[in-house]
């Protein structure tokens, strides 16, 4: 179904849950990039969300659902931004 939602232009639901500061659920997921416990950086439809704190764990994936569930104190949830490369060596590249 996630290859039909791509070639039709339709992205699955994108959000995020945060209880306490314990325990962040999020939807819209594509990947996760990697992860210790400290960092987790997850590719969503809405971009490379980028998860901070300490003790984070992956309690649950569902590649199928799109859905990651962490445990651990989060100090800080941002996106990075989609770095545009110009010049030769990323069009050589690409």
């Amino acid at each position: 179904m996630a290859s039909d939602e791509k070639t039709r232009g339709v992205q699955a639901p994108h959000s995020l849950t945060l209880s306490e500061r314990q325990r962040l659920t999020v939807t819209g997921v594509e990947e996760v990039v990697s992860f210790d416990e400290d960092t987790v950086a997850v590719r969503t439809v809405k971009g490379l969300l980028l998860v901070r704190g300490s003790g984070l764990k992956v309690d649950k994936l569902e590649k199928n659902a799109g859905e990651l569930s962490l445990s651990g104190l989060v100090t800080d949830l941002g996106y990075e931004e989609a770095r545009t490369a110009s010049g030769f060596w990323s069009r050589l590249f690409h």
